[in-house]
Formats: structure tokens, C-alpha cells, sequence
């Protein structure tokens, strides 16, 4: 049985962990505010916020619900724009109040979405501009106002929160209408679900993940009897939808270790679970890589980034993974689990053909471990797609170089979107090492990177196309991480 909060209802469900939110909160509950648009994670429309107990407070986060398993949602508290209506003495929170002000809807199918965006955003802890209110909804798509009189309206949130001096969160957005009072309770009720037995829902250790499907592709055993691994799922219900409602899978976020990034002995380990905004977030993160928001903002919307997890991108095997470029670069280490016994493996060896993997059906990505970078360690990450954001890379790559003396000592180059699988380009990175950077350098990695790539021409691009990106991107490199290489010796 999965047990939640819906709003101010408690749900215990039979229905399987695997189990749409969206199909659960319109089907069930018949709470139709949360629409059905694209069923991608790109349109917003179904967007819910899914709060989480951490130490003694809730986290609230924005997530698509159409590609949330009720499993991910076990012990936790679920609210769609119904659960944000005042209470009865009201007729109007603020944020709709602001969105009617405004002018800020017009055909009405986003407007849910939105609003439920622009509560996460209140509830969170991000600095109260207009640039991160803005931000906050960069999941949600509008095809009606253009997004000024929406802009205006997150003004008007962005300009209320700046007065808030207290910490708790929570409290201020009662005390100011944005969310009804209910909220108050919910930190008691998750945390007597929490006291209760998990019932069906189990981890990647548990053997009854050996009754699943495949969490990706591996090798050639019958489906039937490959077990699935379910991170956010971002992937997985957009590829085979049909085939993850009816199954059970092992939710990777059962064991709290999945989600923890620690340090030791110069390395840092990264829980095979954790998301990217998890990622965003971690203190250790943003140390080893001080322009990791930057990069992270390229890698898809906040409600994905809210639910995608990194072992999960990894295992979905796309050559243009943002992540699996971002990591072939720093020389990742997986540890891969069965359960029982434990791997490791390098990520470089991990991609062996296109969607195939040196991974057995029955393990999982546990973590994920990288040197921690040295104060003479340099590292950039590259995207070009059709729009900046929100939005698949026609070719990425990512660099780490460790210079010393003016000298590249050690070179690590990774590229997507130019062969069958995430590429480590090892003879380019050869070329660079005991090299100094100078613009002539550059013009010799990116012939020697156009001998271990294979594009193909398809809706991103054409194969001659993805060449040129690369090398462009391969300049970008070396603009950014030597500042005192004069930009006219690249054109």
C-alpha cells in the first residue's frame, strides 16, 4: 500500500507503486486541475508539488506528475492546485490574486501549472528576485500570454517574499495567503506515515525487484525476467509507459544513502539517487565546480531536475546524456550493486555500444565516485541545442584539464551527440597533455577529436553540422578556461 498526504486528504492506495500521480490525482480523486498535456515532463500543465520531510521542516519541490511513480511519493505530501484554494473566509490567495491582477491567464490550461511553480518557489529558500521567480517557472509552458502579465505577476510574489524576515518558510506563506492553513499540520501527519510499515513498496536490495522489467538495455536476457530500477522516471515513462504502470519496480530512493553526496580521501561520492538539484544544491558540489548552477540550468527544467536522478541518466544510455558527458569528463567511477555483492567500473567503460551497457540485469548504479577537484584542476561543460534551454543537446562536451606552470598535465575530453554512445575522446585528451594552451593547440585537438567521432545526420543536425559544433565547442573550451588567449587567434 502507498500512503500519502493529497492536499489535506490522506490517500492509501492499492493500486501498483509504479502508478502514475497524474493518472491517480485526475482518476481516483478526480481532481482535474492537474492537466494532461504532453505526458513528457515538457509542458507543465501537470506540474505538483511533492513535499518531503528533511530533519524537522518539509521541502517542497515542483515535479511533473505525469512522470511521478505514486511509489516516489510514499510518505510524502502531494498538492495540486485544488490544495492551494483558500480557506473559506478567502475568496482568492495572493498568487491568484496576482495572476487575476494581471491579466495573467487566458485560456486557463497553464495557469494550474503555474501557479503550482509559484508556490514551490515560495516555499523554497531561493533568493526572492525577479531573475529566480522567473526561474521557478521554467518548467511551465504559456502558448496564450506572451509571459509578460505572468512575469508581472511573479514581480508581485518576488517583491512580497523580499519582506519575509522569518525562516520558516512555511509560516510566512500562511501568514500571507499563499497557501491555506492545513499546511501548518502536515510536518505531524508525515511524520506519523512515516512511523507506519513501508507495506509494498520496495528498494533496490529487496528480491522482489527480480519479478520486473529492465531499467534500460543491458544484454540479451528475456525481458520478463530483467528487473527494473525506477529513479525519477523521467526517461523510463516517456520510452515504455505501458510497460512501467504494470510493473514493480525497486525505487532506488528507499535507502536515504542514495540521496547523499559526501567526501573522503580526496574523492567525493555521489548516491546513485540523487537529482539533479540535488546536485545544485550541495555545498560540496558547488565547491568542486563553482559554475555548476550555470551548467545545470542547460540540463532541462526545475520540475525534472526536481525528480531525474543521475544514476538514471547514466543507465539511459543517450549519447547526448548531459550528465553522462558531464561525468565522462572527471573521471567517474560507478559502483554498480546487486544487491549482494558489488562492482566497480569506470564510466568510460561503462557505454558499449549504442543503449548497451556493461551492466547485468540485476545491479543498479549505487554511486558514483570522482576525484575532488585541485585548486590547479579547470573544468567547462559545452551545450549547443535548437533553444538554449529546455531543450535536447545536438552536441555537447566537457573538459577537465589540470594545469600546472602554464602547462596541461592532464587532459580528460568527453563529447555527445557525434557517436552511438556518451564518447571519452582519449586521443584528443593525449594531445593535449605536457602541451601549452594556445589557440594552434586547440586547432590540433579538434582535428585529432574529428578522427574518434562518427555524427549522423538526424533532426538535430547533419552530420557534417555536428563536426563543425564540436570544434566550435572545442574553441569554447579554451576561451573560457584561458582567459589570456586572445579571442581573434579562434576565429
Amino acid at each position: 500500500m502507498v500512503k500519502f498526504v493529497l492536499n489535506n486528504k490522506p490517500i492509501r492506495s492499492d493500486d501498483p507503486p509504479a502508478t502514475l500521480l497524474l493518472d491517480l490525482i485526475r482518476y481516483r480523486e478526480h481532481l482535474t486541475g492537474t492537466k494532461i498535456g504532453c505526458r513528457e515532463g515538457d509542458c507543465g500543465a501537470c506540474t505538483v508539488l511533492i513535499g518531503a520531510r528533511k530533519d524537522d521542516r518539509i521541502v517542497y519541490q515542483s515535479a511533473t506528475s505525469c512522470l511521478t511513480a505514486i511509489g516516489n511519493v510514499h510518505n510524502k505530501h502531494v498538492v495540486t492546485i485544488e490544495g492551494l484554494n483558500p480557506d473559506e473566509s478567502e475568496k482568492l490567495n495572493f498568487l491568484q490574486q496576482a495572476i487575476c491582477d494581471e491579466g495573467a491567464s487566458q485560456c486557463g490550461f497553464c495557469t494550474p501549472g503555474f501557479l503550482v511553480s509559484m508556490t514551490g518557489f515560495s516555499l523554497g529558500n531561493k533568493a526572492p528576485t525577479r531573475a529566480a521567480a522567473i526561474a521557478a517557472v521554467d518548467g511551465n509552458i504559456c502558448r496564450c500570454t506572451g509571459y509578460k502579465s505572468i512575469e508581472r505577476a511573479l514581480e508581485k510574489l518576488a517583491t512580497l517574499l523580499s519582506a519575509r524576515t522569518s525562516a520558516d518558510a512555511l509560516e510566512f506563506a500562511i501568514a500571507n495567503k499563499i497557501i491555506p492553513s492545513y499546511f501548518s499540520d502536515i510536518p505531524r501527519r508525515l511524520a506519523e506515515l512515516a512511523l507506519e510499515a513501508n507495506g509494498v513498496l520496495h528498494g533496490p536490495e529487496t528480491p522482489a525487484r527480480e519479478k520486473a522489467l529492465c531499467d534500460g538495455p543491458t544484454s540479451s536476457e528475456p525481458e520478463a525476467a530483467k528487473p527494473i530500477f525506477l529513479g525519477g522516471g523521467t526517461d523510463l515513462y516517456v520510452q515504455q509507459p505501458e510497460k512501467m504502470v504494470q510493473s514493480d519496480p525497486a525505487f532506488l530512493n528507499i535507502d536515504p544513502t542514495g540521496q547523499q553526496i559526501t567526501e573522503s580521501s580526496g574523492e567525493l561520492r555521489i548516491g546513485g539517487a540523487v537529482t539533479v538539484t540535488q546536485l545544485l544544491e550541495s555545498p560540496l558540489i558547488r565547491r568542486a565546480f563553482p559554475h555548476f548552477a550555470h551548467y545545470a540550468k542547460l540540463i532541462s527544467s526545475t520540475p525534472i531536475r526536481n525528480i531525474a536522478t543521475l544514476a538514471g541518466n547514466f543507465v539511459n544510455a543517450s549519447p547526448i546524456g548531459d550528465l553522462s558527458i558531464f561525468f565522462l569528463a572527471l573521471d567517474a567511477r560507478l559502483t554498480l550493486s546487486d544487491g549482494s555483492t558489488r562492482r566497480t567500473l569506470p564510466l568510460n567503460k561503462f557505454f558499449r555500444g549504442y543503449k548497451t551497457l556493461d551492466k547485468r540485469p540485476a545491479e543498479y548504479i549505487e554511486s558514483v565516485n570522482i576525484p575532488q577537484p585541485q585548486r590547479d584542476t579547470r573544468f567547462n561543460f559545452e551545450k549547443v541545442s535548437k533553444r538554449t534551454y529546455l531543450d535536447i543537446a545536438s552536441v555537447n562536451t566537457a573538459i577537465q584539464l589540470t594545469v600546472d606552470g602554464g602547462t596541461i598535465v592532464q587532459a580528460r575530453l568527453s563529447a555527445g551527440g557525434v557517436g552511438p554512445i556518451p564518447l571519452y575522446l582519449q586521443k584528443t585528451a593525449q594531445l593535449l597533455e605536457m602541451r601549452q594552451p594556445t589557440a594552434a593547440l586547440a586547432s590540433e585537438a579538434i582535428a585529432m577529436a574529428l578522427t574518434e567521432i562518427s555524427p549522423i545526420s538526424d533532426v538535430r543536425g547533419t552530420a557534417e553540422y555536428k563536426r563543425l559544433l564540436l570544434g566550435q565547442l572545442i574553441k569554447a573550451h579554451f576561451i573560457t578556461l584561458f582567459h589570456h588567449l586572445p579571442e581573434e587567434e579562434f576565429l
